[in-house]
């Protein structure tokens, strides 16, 4: 084997130990665990996808990793495929090919890997997890299910009872656009206008009023118009009166109105001290397949790091020509969410492996009768390992220490041929007589903890 030296991490290609993988793998688990409790059927999509394809969501190439053979002989230097940069071109892709086979409307959830060449910082990362769910109808899906997904993804958030308290702040295009539209602004006008009013939590409003000036080309007075409207927050749905007040008429407007109220009214009761669901009329996604309700996320007291989750409704998710799929769905940043809560309150498990028993090995003869023990205690769920050697007692119990076993298991033969079984909580120091076939730890040690930085 060639000799091979450590050159340090990869920027942008998070790798955890194994108490921070602890983390992340709770976080997954919990989330495919309610996504299913809510019938989301869970799928799998290649890593790669033809460029044309992954091209098609907009202005990406730059961020797009090409697959590239190391002899690759054609002429253009790539094989015309890339990883994907998330998991919504994928699985509209999938949908396509698959429509014959699938239930409409179909639910699916999607934890999987994604790649994008944008500059690492925190929160963003070249290589990172995703979790997605969508509901996806063949030619009409209802709105309820905008209301669902919200619910579902709440659900799952609040479950991580170690994340920070956050706020869901939804927003409708239609909304939006009807707004724009009763000002007068063409659909080329109001593209560009909402694009730069989605940099209103990144730039200040005056900038962005310079902005909408100079490269939108609008008015003074409708520029003021919007940033009024952009400004409008409420956590009930009492936004529809302050929008009204505006003095702007359109019916795509009233539709807006009527969705948002009807998604905030419908998950108010999801509302506590850790769950805030907030109408944000500054909130309007970049991306211009959104076409109805759009959601982000924040952290509390990680603003910083942008939104953690997001989504919305598309009425073309996919088409081949003859049938549409319109879908509702919201995507978690699932390395978004760890890696930078891991670095920054230290986070992280109870131990660094998933065994709560070290089974004590008296000597390499005796290997066999410890085996059996773990065995036992497998059969029931009980994660255990055995002793690598047969040192003393106490050499065998500090390197359960090191690994943060909580309790370690001795057997004796007495000369008569009986065989004694002890199990040691080596935090306390109480040992008792335990049956392999019958005893379990306390449940918390049965699997490692997520404990914050207080609890370590």
């Amino acid at each position: 084997m060639a000799k091979t030296s450590p050159r340090g991490p990869l920027s942008g290609f998070p790798e955890l130990l194994p108490e921070q993988r602890f983390v992340e793998q709770q976080v997954i688990d919990t989330l495919r665990h309610v996504f299913e409790l809510h019938g989301f059927a869970g799928i799998e999509t290649r890593a790669v996808e033809p460029l044309d394809q992954l091209l098609r969501k907009g202005d990406t190439s730059k961020e797009v990793y090409l697959l590239r053979r190391l002899h690759e002989e054609s002429a253009e230097g790539h094989a015309g495929l890339g990883l994907h940069f998330d998991l919504t071109v994928p699985f509209a892709r999938y949908v396509l090919e698959n429509a014959g086979k699938l239930a409409f409307p179909f639910r699916r959830y999607q934890v999987q890997k994604a790649w994008r060449g944008e500059r690492p910082q925190e929160g963003r990362f070249r290589e990172f997890t995703q979790a997605d769910i969508d509901i996806v109808g063949r030619d009409s899906l209802a709105f309820h299910h905008d209301i669902e997904v919200t619910r579902v993804m709440v659900d799952a958030l609040t479950r991580l009872d170690f994340l920070p308290a956050f706020r869901l702040q939804v927003n409708n295009r239609k909304l939006i656009q009807g707004f724009y539209a009763g000002l007068g602004l063409g659909p080329d006008d109001t593209d560009e206008v909402m694009r730069l009013v989605d940099k209103l939590d990144k730039l200040p409003v005056a900038k962005v009023r310079e902005l909408l000036l100079t490269d939108a080309g609008i008015s003074e007075t409708d520029a003021d118009t919007v940033l009024e409207l952009a400004t409008i927050r409420t956590d009930d749905d009492g936004f529809v009166a302050q929008v009204r007040a505006l003095g702007v008429e359109h019916a795509l407007l009233d539709e807006g109105l009527a969705e948002l109220a009807a998604l905030v009214r419908g998950c108010a009761d999801l509302v506590s001290d850790r769950v805030r669901v907030t109408a944000d009329l500054s909130i309007a996604r970049g991306l211009d397949y959104y076409t109805g309700t759009v959601f982000e996320t924040r952290l509390d007291g990680y603003e910083s790091m942008g939104s953690i989750c997001s989504g919305g409704r598309y009425d073309a998710l996919a088409s081949d020509g003859r049938t549409t799929y319109p879908g509702v769905g919201i995507s978690l940043g699932v390395s978004r969410v760890v890696v930078p809560l891991l670095a920054r309150t230290g986070l992280t498990a109870s131990r660094s492996v998933p065994s709560a028993v070290l089974v004590a090995v008296v000597d390499e003869d005796g290997r066999p009768t410890s085996s059996a023990v773990a065995d036992s205690l497998r059969r029931r769920d009980i994660a255990c390992e055995v002793a690598p050697d047969a040192a003393k007692f106490g050499k065998q119990i500090r390197y359960a220490e090191r690994r943060g076993i909580p309790f370690v298991w001795f057997t004796t033969t007495t000369d008569d041929g009986t065989v004694t079984h002890e199990v040691k909580d080596i935090r306390s120091g109480d040992q008792v007589s335990a049956d392999p076939a019958a005893w379990t730890p306390p449940t918390d040690d049965l699997r490692p903890q997520v404990l914050l930085k207080e609890q370590q």
